[in-house]
């Protein structure tokens, strides 16, 4: 599991790198932009900084949802007696899960205000 992790955040590092690199390459027509649209290039950082935060949160989320379903089902098809015990704690554990996910989706709104 953890090989499948560190693969998937080695290729969101590759494929973020261009960002970063578009980033630094257009610093000049961002102070031209900047008089223009009175943005500058910390709300468009803020904005990247947001977006692979959402990303990133929901993702660790599905996958820890899905680890949490998978062993509860493990647990029920070793001890079907307990089944209703172990599906009320999933319950309560994806619940918990899913709460992370919404705050960084308000993380996103209340900051997001800034952006524009």
């Amino acid at each position: 599991m953890l090989k499948k992790v560190l693969a998937v955040a080695a290729i969101l590092a590759i494929v973020g790198a261009p960002a970063f690199a578009f980033d630094a390459a257009v610093k000049e027509t961002v102070k031209v932009e900047e008089n223009q649209a009175g943005k500058t290039g910390s709300s468009m950082s803020l904005g990247l900084a947001l977006g692979f935060g959402l990303a990133i949160a929901a993702f660790g989320g599905a996958i820890s949802q899905s680890n949490a379903i998978a062993k509860s089902v493990d647990a029920v098809a070793r001890q079907p007696e307990a089944g209703a015990r172990i599906q009320g704690m999933m319950i309560i554990g994806l619940a918990l899960i899913e709460t992370l996910v919404i705050y960084m989706l308000l993380i996103c709104f209340m900051w997001g205000a800034k952006i524009v």
